[in-house]
């Protein structure tokens, strides 16, 4: 290849363009046949590193189609999730000959670009909530509006996660993403800081939860007298000594309060039987290989749930049998393990494979939001 090494030439596009937007990689000028390996590195805002990796041979005339595939820490396991949703994610796309699977620090490539991946698209506003006593963040899409809008709850790590929201906001959908296990929070408080703003729809608000969030998604739009939502999004999608998988200590899910001696078991009842109140739309997403909560059995206990009260019409799931415990944006690297706060708490393992789930949950959803919000 030492002759027309200076010659591959590369392209990736789009070359900026959002998260969920799938890369499409051109390598031109090799060898007809030849073996060669895409790779994608970015180094994350704590320091670590992330890659991911395909293995091509060049057709007759020399050429390389190829896209983006999963991602693989180069660390310990951890989820990658930015953090500032104002920076783009950069990744730096290069090639290198012959079918490799590590050292790639140690080569030379053939070639390389560097590309950026948003969750805001141009023009989308980020606006800090702290009306209430809110720890929160309203993402607004381009334009005067008004828009649907959407409540983001994420799980039980207690933390402000902006990105799903910033990239919703993106596809048009006024979004907040909000820290509801802080101290004294109300979520009837953020439902009307999101209801009363001028440039959102108050008649066409949604609910997103995932983990932990599923159950306070449920239980507001089940009983409160105060949000009155439009559609629920209810994703339930979690080998060392130190890790745990929690899925086996939850099972059998009870049918009688009764006879449950833990309070993990009442809530998972709890859950189930809240869909039968329930008047909007919901949508499933569930991950069959969940290791930290039991998806599987639980979206079928709703499902019989929701039959037995006559509202099973307003009910859609996504089945996806080799995913785990969180199914997030599509392109976002993954692990089958994380830790749980609080502090000093164990690994959890997650289980599952994500990278086809994640894609298509994602379109799914977004086609949800717009045939039930927009219409």
């Amino acid at each position: 290849m030492d002759r027309k090494q200076c010659c591959v030439k590369l392209s990736v596009q789009p070359s900026r363009g959002l998260m969920d937007e799938k890369f499409i990689v051109l390598v031109q000028n090799v060898w007809p046949g030849f073996q060669l390996t895409v790779h994608a590195l970015h180094q994350c805002e704590d320091g670590h590193s992330w890659e991911a990796f395909g293995h091509y041979t060049a057709d007759a005339t020399g050429t390389v189609n190829g896209s983006q595939s999963g991602w693989n820490p180069q660390t310990s396991s951890r989820q990658m999730r930015k953090m500032n949703v104002q920076t783009p994610m950069e990744v730096t796309i290069s090639v290198y000959q012959g079918h490799q699977t590590e050292g790639f620090v140690d080569q030379v490539s053939l070639a390389g670009v560097l590309v950026e991946r948003w969750y805001m698209a141009p023009g989308v506003h980020r606006i800090p909530i702290t009306e209430g006593g809110l720890t929160a963040t309203l993402f607004l899409p381009p334009g005067p509006g008004p828009f649907p809008g959407l409540l983001d709850l994420w799980g039980g790590t207690g933390d402000l996660l902006e990105y799903r929201a910033a990239l919703l906001a993106s596809h048009g959908i006024a979004s907040l993403a909000l820290d509801y296990l802080t101290p004294k929070i109300s979520m009837e408080t953020a439902y009307r800081v999101l209801q009363q703003h001028p440039q959102v729809l108050g008649s066409r608000i949604a609910m997103l939860g995932l983990s932990f969030g599923c159950s306070v998604t449920l239980k507001m739009a089940a009983y409160s007298h105060v949000l009155k939502v439009r559609q629920v999004l209810f994703i339930i999608l979690t080998y060392e000594e130190k890790e745990v998988i929690w899925r086996n200590l939850l099972l059998p899910i009870p049918t009688d309060p009764s006879q449950s001696g833990r309070d993990c078991e009442l809530f998972l009842l709890f859950v189930s039987e809240q869909v039968g109140r329930l008047q909007c739309p919901l949508l499933l997403v569930v991950g069959e290989d969940d290791q930290n909560w039991p998806a599987y059995e639980s979206a079928m206990d709703m499902k019989e749930m929701m039959e037995r009260a006559g509202n099973s019409h307003l009910l859609t799931i996504l089945w996806y049998p080799n995913a785990g415990h969180l199914i997030e944006p599509p392109y976002t690297p993954l692990v089958r393990a994380s830790t749980f706060k609080p502090a000093q708490s164990p690994e959890t393992v997650d289980g599952g494979t994500f990278s086809c789930s994640q894609e298509d949950a994602w379109r799914k959803t977004l086609v949800f939001l717009r045939e039930n919000l927009y219409y």
